[in-house]
């Protein structure tokens, strides 16, 4: 997070790891403040000799005007706009390569609820910025304008030109497919139904219309209450669906429950794409974030595959895959990215579904059965304790140490400390867009996983800037 003194705090805030992401107010995003933000990442692409970049928007009142905003700013510094209108970010990304545009400005807020907006900037095919990136953006906020010339304009429709390489690259299998799809009233509803038809899947819709006032929930898989309709669809005696999709409001998180209502959480997703993959190529790298669980390694493992932990945030994820060619990375959060001869290398929830559902159409067991055989254990979900963003950082530093003092050679310190014991592994990092620390425990027993969280409790008493009430805790 940005902390110089030159901008207010609140407007600071929005500059975090990888992303650009506020409130809808004067004080933090508005159309002025966007125009202006974009000018800052217009004089970035320029350093870079980017002269072309895609804009899109997610489904939010404010995003039209804040589009508006941005191909101003971009037009203005002499680079050319590709307008997509109405997108999801992996359409934006796909963009980019329909029309050889390095740059882009994807504005979301991707699940933040409404209220919020922000940017996913490209600086690449499949690349978005990275920490450095964004403190490169900041530092241009005041620097001065030297494009003479102004950049062309150009609307342009790559819906179907996405959804035909989607469907391009999926061959289904002999089962057919009963299909439960939530968008949440997001953007993604008017792509992913249309998907699943040509499949051939038999597909059923639920808040698939774009609807920017979100009558029933904001579109977020991570959120249960989305989940609990999802599930009342694929159980009802005149569907009984194989699986139920939901989406998140830009399109590149994935949420899944099996055909017995139960949730699949992303690393499992994660684990069934990959046991997929390294049918296909056996011994190729897997990478994931460091909240994910040990089920997914073994996954990876008894398979032939190589797994390869990272740091936690889509950037990173993302720029860990292409920097080892990886064809397979994802995060606990939902983001799942396919590379190699499958897909761009980009975060794609429609991609993703549509190869999920691929793979489950040539298996005879359904997905909770393939689930079942697993190696399975018991992971509280994200926990969370208040601690302010001015330190939360230095206590992580200063925990890392403790835990690597206290079981030497068993600390993970890329994101936190994710401490490995015999029975299971805890971690604790901070939160890279919240006032937070975050925690997850896993053991191979409910027992074991207590056991460790009461080592973590303990050695966070010692931090009076971090908070002794847990959020979503598992006591």
């Amino acid at each position: 997070m940005i902390t110089s003194n030159k901008y207010s705090s609140s407007f600071n805030s929005m500059f975090r790891e990888y992303d650009i992401r506020g409130r809808v107010c004067d004080e933090e995003l508005c159309p002025d403040n966007v125009y202006k933000i974009v000018k800052a990442y217009s004089k970035y692409l320029l350093k870079r000799n980017i002269t072309r970049a895609v804009v899109g928007y997610d489904n939010r009142k404010c995003s039209p005007s804040f589009a508006e905003a941005a191909i101003k700013a971009l037009r203005e510094s002499g680079i050319d706009v590709f307008f997509i209108g109405l997108a999801l970010s992996p359409l934006a990304y796909f963009a980019q390569y329909y029309l050889s545009c390095e740059g882009a400005v994807m504005i979301t807020a991707s699940h933040n609820p409404d209220g919020w907006s922000g940017f996913k900037l490209a600086n690449g095919y499949s690349k978005t910025l990275e920490p450095d990136d964004i403190k490169e953006v900041y530092s241009y906020l005041d620097a001065p304008d030297t494009s003479s010339k102004e950049g062309k304009y150009e609307e342009v429709d790559v819906r179907d030109a996405y959804i035909d390489d989607i469907c391009s690259r999926i061959h289904m299998g002999k089962k057919k497919m009963r299909v439960v799809l939530d968008a949440g009233n997001g953007g993604a509803g008017v792509f992913v139904y249309e998907v699943f038809q040509r499949l051939g899947c038999i597909t059923f819709q639920l808040n698939c219309d774009p609807d920017m006032s979100y009558p029933h929930y904001f579109p977020n898989p991570s959120l249960l209450e989305g989940r609990q309709r999802m599930r009342e669809m694929v159980l009802h005696p005149y569907i009984h669906a194989d699986i139920g999709l939901s989406f998140d409001g830009d399109g590149d998180r994935i949420g899944v429950i099996d055909e017995k209502g139960n949730n699949i959480w992303s690393d499992t997703v994660l684990a069934l794409i990959a046991k997929q993959l390294l049918e296909k190529k056996p011994g190729a790298s897997v990478v994931f974030d460091v909240k994910c669980s040990n089920q997914l390694v073994d996954v990876i493992t008894e398979n032939g595959g190589k797994p390869i932990m990272w740091k936690t945030g889509h950037s990173y994820i993302k720029s860990k895959l292409h920097e080892i060619d990886a064809e397979l990375a994802g995060e606990r959060s939902g983001h799942i990215f396919i590379s190699g001869d499958d897909w761009y290398g980009f975060d794609d929830a429609v991609f993703v579904a549509a190869k999920l559902v691929e793979f489950l159409s040539h298996q005879d067991d359904s997905v909770s059965q393939i689930v079942a055989k697993f190696p399975q254990y018991v992971t509280s979900p994200e926990i969370k304790a208040h601690c302010a963003d001015t330190v939360k950082y230095g206590i992580i530093d200063e925990i890392v140490e403790k835990f690597k003092s206290l079981y030497p050679g068993k600390v993970c310190d890329i994101n936190g400390a994710r401490v490995s014991f015999e029975h299971g592994w805890g971690l604790v990092r901070a939160s890279s867009n919240l006032p937070e620390l975050v925690l997850i425990f896993e053991g191979d027993t409910k027992e074991h996983m207590l056991e460790i969280r009461k080592i973590f409790k303990d050695v966070l008493k010692a931090y009076k800037d971090v908070s002794p009430v847990w959020e979503n805790d598992v006591e």
